[in-house]
């Protein structure tokens, strides 16, 4: 069992910068490949990045590729998401995933084994 904690979101001007973090418990954090996602009012859950256990390999969907990264610190069981640049259809609740068994794939097709409860992020024009 993994509990996932987001925080960081709020408010942001567009052309500026958020970044969340994903605190999970126990102790088989790095067994994990990580994933964000976001969902906006009115549209469905989408994939946004992933990180694969040890942080060698990282996936982004083309809308945020060049604006966000996912580093990860498995001594402190956390993952984050760094976001730049931010245009105001960022705007959205951003969760937090895990995938056993390094599973990235399934990630990268918006599923996962445990999810966070999510934090919203706010990009005004």
């Amino acid at each position: 069992q993994v509990q996932l904690v987001e925080s960081g979101g709020g408010l942001v001007q567009a052309g500026g910068s958020l970044r969340l973090s994903c605190a999970a418990s126990g102790r088989t954090f790095s067994r994990y490949a990580m994933g964000w996602f976001r969902q906006a009012p009115g549209k469905e859950r989408e994939f946004v990045a992933a990180i694969r256990w040890n942080g060698g390999t990282t996936y982004y969907a083309d809308s945020v590729k060049g604006r966000f990264t996912i580093p990860r610190d498995n001594a402190k069981n956390t993952v984050y998401l760094q976001m730049n640049s931010l245009v105001p259809e960022d705007t959205a609740v951003y969760y937090c995933a895990a995938a056993w068994g390094d599973n990235v794939q399934d990630l990268t097709r918006n599923r996962a084994d445990y999810w966070g409860q999510g934090t919203q992020v706010t990009v005004s024009s």
